[in-house]
């Protein structure tokens, strides 16, 4: 197991696989589309899991499927936070989701962070973002919204000061209930929301083709963000039509094979039957309004000459591995669904095990656009534009894990996920209490913990962790202690 890590993974900040020949576009638009919870194998083409995205497909079979591609810190505002400044969560300062549970803590995107937001606004882009942001903690007194009241608030406004270059704004801190969502617009003040009686994500895709027929005509290039949150909790929350398609769906025939899923009557094993079916029906609805963007690009002739990206912040555990939610190791939960069309500069290839993470998108798209020299020497995710622009993945990749705690963090998860092994310490109060290494290709359910049979790979991989930890200054590097 030698060189496990490459020493351009080692090395802050990574900004060293640009392509540096790439030639600024300055017509040159982005899409960048992502769900919320959606787990990286329930995409039709992929064959795993048996859910109906026939719009995905086609964008799939136009660009190209990272089927390998993972969320390192699973859980919607760090992941956000990191894509958004392209910093690990110690970095980002967004090391937990923001609610009034952290805002003490200052766990929120910083102001005064460099966005890649922030670089296209001063490349002359016109910006827009539709949907959820969760990226501001919540402050008394409370937006009145339903998930705003009780112990925790979770929903936010953000200012306009505190958008970073997005001037087109339909958007909302984070909310739940996807039959009547709420949002912001442009100019409304903090309590000037509205309601709207339409599927969040069918109404989203309303506003982004009405934002992409204004485009057509303007010698401005744009970047438009379409947040969607379904499938996210909140599952039964679909349209009918959805559900209908599923009615039928053999839930026990899914969980065959599936030692990962807790038996029938069960409470997790349960909660996996009584949700899979909706949670189809939600991606399902998200793939039909995606498809509705995409057309709307073709319709104005826009879609060669745009990067079109889909993808999503985590997955879901749902049941599996007694785990109900995300922020967790395993692969129901890293993994993500990741497609990127250009038809004017990448011929499509239907499958590429680059491991691509949510967070690498920051470098890899800025490059990709012609803007690698404009990327702040802050940013340590991976530059990957070379590897997606010409399909040679010759590197040895390596993608870290995270969990932080958010007031304090001398506890959590810290680890590394290679093409084949998952490996993840845990620590309690600065004491490492907990190691687990995975070897996903002679167990693919992540059933069966192997660090104290494999100790001098157990020793390899820690060795490897605390370089990694301590070049992007994690102090959680000085918990790990070698042998």
């Amino acid at each position: 197991m030698k060189n496990i890590i490459p020493q351009a993974l080692l090395t802050m900040p990574i900004l060293s696989t640009g392509l540096q020949a790439q030639e600024k576009q300055p017509t040159l638009n982005l899409v960048f589309i992502m769900a919320d919870q959606y787990r990286g194998d329930a995409i039709g083409c992929i064959g795993k899991e048996p859910v109906k995205t026939p719009h995905l497909d086609k964008l799939a079979s136009e660009g190209i499927n990272f089927t390998n591609a993972i969320s390192s810190y699973p859980v919607s505002s760090p992941a956000r936070g990191m894509l958004m400044t392209g910093m690990y969560p110690i970095g980002s300062k967004v090391t937990g989701n923001c609610n009034s549970e952290t805002a003490p803590y200052g766990v929120e995107l910083s102001q005064n962070a460099r966005c890649w937001s922030d670089v296209l606004k001063d490349q002359g882009y016109n910006m827009g973002y539709i949907g959820k942001w969760h990226l501001d903690a919540p402050y008394k007194p409370y937006v009145d919204t339903y998930n705003n009241r009780g112990k925790v608030a979770w929903n936010e406004w953000c200012p306009p000061e505190r958008r970073h270059g997005f001037d087109h704004w339909i958007a909302y801190g984070t909310y739940d209930y996807h039959l009547k969502p709420m949002y912001w617009n442009t100019t409304a003040p903090r309590d000037s929301f509205y309601y709207v009686n339409q599927w969040g994500p069918e109404y989203e895709a309303s506003k982004a083709i009405e934002y992409i027929n204004e485009q057509k005509d303007q010698k401005q290039p744009f970047a438009l963000v379409v947040s969607m949150n379904p499938p996210h909790t909140g599952y039964e929350l679909v349209p009918d039509r959805y559900k209908e398609i599923y009615k039928d769906l053999d839930v026990e025939a899914l969980c065959k094979g599936r030692p990962d899923i807790p038996a029938k009557g069960t409470e997790m094993g349960d909660y996996f039957r009584n949700n899979i079916r909706n949670y189809y029906a939600c991606i399902t609805g998200v793939d039909e309004n995606v498809g509705r963007i995409i057309e709307a690009l073709k319709q104005n002739n826009l879609f060669d000459n745009t990067i079109v990206v889909f993808t999503s912040d985590h997955g879901i555990c749902m049941g599996a591995h007694e785990n109900a939610g995300k922020d967790i190791f395993y692969e129901e939960s890293m993994r993500i669904p990741m497609i990127l069309s250009w038809p004017d500069q990448i011929k499509p290839r239907k499958s590429d095990p680059l491991m691509i993470a949510f967070a690498d998108l920051y470098p890899t798209l800025l490059s990709m656009m012609g803007f690698n020299k404009e990327i702040p020497e802050t940013v340590q995710t991976f530059d990957l534009s070379n590897e997606v622009l010409t399909g040679k993945n010759k590197k040895d990749l390596v993608q870290p894990y995270y969990f932080v705690k958010f007031d304090n963090h001398a506890t959590g998860y810290r680890g590394l996920r290679t093409d084949r092994y998952t490996y993840a310490v845990h620590a309690t109060d600065g004491k490492i209490d907990n190691v687990i290494l995975f070897d996903r290709t002679n167990d693919p359910h992540e059933m069966n913990n192997i660090a104290s049979q494999q100790l001098k790979l157990t020793h390899t991989f820690n060795r490897q962790l605390k370089t990694w930890l301590e070049k992007t200054n994690d102090p959680f590097a000085q918990y790990i202690k070698l042998k």
